[in-house]
């Protein structure tokens, strides 16, 4: 079982923003999700105004209950270290498209937690990193993915060099892609309840059901103390059907979570499609206390339920109680996708916004490995990405799991670097740019590194490799602009966690960085507000 780190805390005061213009975007079964936010933060300095998520009429609904004993979990997180190119040229890891961490942090932020409140393990700093989207060139010809790749200074170690590499894949509108075959996953134990958790569970499956049509097909179970089958493959057209059935739903009793995912996966297996999208979102606060409720215990039942070419997505609702690590193991062996839903404005992104990367994997158990050349490079650190650290042996089995990746998706992917030097000059050992002494192909090479790509097509069991070299055509001194903010991103993540590499970082050196660039969207400047926040 994987260790884990558990909050708890009572809960007596919160400090709540000063907001303006306050008002319910949404009715009841006709949710108006095109429509911005009625209350708003100031922004201060960044001269817009941005959506503030305690401006949603979901966020503080608990705080009235007075104090409140706080049990969330977290896997602890062993932060990755520079490794020595001349004894470990290889890093191999799991791609990674989830994005659960960031929601979840904001959530907190919001809330009025101090960085030192913050468990630790609630910071993955690649899904702060990939909860945003960049400016990638897509994929070239039959290729799934469009290779990115940036490298320039460290921004909080100018020592170092900071390398930036992006995949994108091609996006599909949801209308175009294959038929689905969905089953709706719903905890209606008792501590789903409270307003944040199975009304805003109702509301957010409300955006997808609008997105829904006659070639989808849509089932619901639910699990509390029990199981029970809600929907039987209903026509996704059959809107009114469906949206009752989720607004009939009550909450109370135990959480019999297991149970719930053995049925939820025999009616996906009743119903699958051949070819097509078969998927189960779950939606829950991960607090499971009936029948299988250990870590290790739901992650063996996932990963013998994932063999069934079914994919799943989880979604984490609530607080105090939410637990985070039991969510997370789920979307990991799951072969899914995890976000955490703090407001109608984070399901917004997720089923309309990003509604096809979110439902349609277009490549699993996707892997990547990168061999440095040490003629540029004598040290690395990955950022993030511990969770789904590989063994390099690992790259090739075809029988190991790894991540998935969606329509539309992007990953993104940062290293520091410590440059290559005379004075830090090693003998290496016997691989691609590497032997006793530097290879003569080695030393005539522009490359920095060697990006090889393994993945699987979603109806395939074997693997494809790609490669791509990144060389000194990808260095500037004149970073862009998404390279500025994705390394604000790893900063303010390595600040929360009190990362032992932070060097000269701070959160005002953040701040003056966002302040460099244009933030050209909403989900952008919402996180230079949060920045504000744990700046001052």
């Amino acid at each position: 079982m994987r260790r884990k780190t558990v909050l708890r805390s009572m809960i007596a005061s919160f400090t709540v923003l000063a907001l303006t213009a306050c008002g319910k975007t949404t009715e009841s079964g006709n949710n108006a999700y095109g429509v911005e936010p009625a209350c708003v933060a100031d922004s201060g300095d960044y001269g817009y105004f941005v959506y503030d998520s305690v401006s949603d009429p979901y966020f503080y609904d608990e705080f009235d209950e007075g104090i409140q004993f706080n049990t969330e979990e977290y896997d602890s997180i062993t932060e990755n270290v520079f490794k020595d190119v001349s004894t470990s040229p290889l890093s191999t890891f799991a791609a990674d498209v989830d994005s659960a961490s960031y929601s979840n942090l904001r959530r907190m932020i919001n809330m009025g937690y101090a960085p030192s409140d913050i468990p630790e393990g609630a910071v993955r700093a690649e899904e702060m990193i990939n909860y945003f989207t960049y400016d990638y060139k897509g994929p070239e010809g039959d290729e799934p993915f469009g290779i990115n790749a940036e490298i320039s200074d460290c921004p909080w170690n100018r020592e170092h060099k900071l390398l930036h590499l992006g995949l994108q894949t091609e996006a599909i509108d949801f209308s175009e892609t294959p038929d689905s075959n969905i089953v709706l996953l719903v905890d209606v134990s008792g501590s789903m309840s409270d307003e944040n958790k199975l009304p805003l569970v109702k509301e957010s499956f409300g955006m997808l059901i609008d997105n829904l049509s006659e070639k989808d097909s849509v089932s619901i179970v639910t699990y509390a103390n029990g199981v029970k089958v809600v929907l039987d493959s209903v026509s996704g057209d059959d809107k009114d059907t469906i949206r009752n059935a989720i607004n009939s739903l009550g909450a109370g009793g135990g959480t019999n979570g297991s149970g719930g995912i053995e049925e939820a996966y025999k009616l996906a297996e009743k119903n699958f499609i051949k070819g097509g999208n078969n998927r189960i979102i779950i939606a829950s606060d991960g607090d499971f206390n009936i029948g299988n409720t250990s870590v290790s215990g739901l992650s063996e039942q996932i990963k013998k339920e994932a063999k069934k070419g079914i994919y799943l997505s989880v979604l984490g609702f609530g607080m105090y109680n939410y637990s985070d690590s039991v969510m997370e193991t789920l979307a990991d062996d799951g072969n899914g996708n995890y976000a955490y839903i703090d407001t109608l404005h984070e399901a917004k992104k997720v089923f309309v916004n990003e509604l096809s990367a979110n439902m349609l994997t277009v490549a699993k158990d996707v892997k990547l490995q990168v061999e440095f050349n040490p003629m540029y490079v004598s040290e690395y650190r990955l950022i993030g990405y511990e969770n789904r650290a590989l063994n390099n042996e690992d790259f090739n089995n075809d029988k190991k799991d790894a991540g998935e990746i969606g329509a539309g998706h992007s990953v993104t992917v940062l290293y520091e670097i410590v440059p290559a030097t005379k004075e830090n000059e090693t003998d290496t050992t016997e691989l691609k740019y590497q032997e006793s002494t530097l290879t003569k192909e080695a030393l005539e090479s522009n490359d920095w590194l060697t990006l090889s790509i393994r993945y699987k097509e979603p109806d395939e069991d074997e693997s494809k490799l790609l490669e791509y070299q990144i060389g000194s055509d990808s260095y500037t001194d004149e970073p862009s602009d998404d390279f500025i903010f994705s390394a604000s991103v790893a900063e303010t993540a390595m600040l929360i966690r009190k990362s032992d590499y932070i060097a000269d970082g701070s959160y005002k050196h953040v701040v003056e960085e966002l302040k460099s660039i244009p933030l050209s969207d909403e989900y952008r400047r919402e996180f230079a507000t949060l920045v504000d926040k744990l700046n001052n």
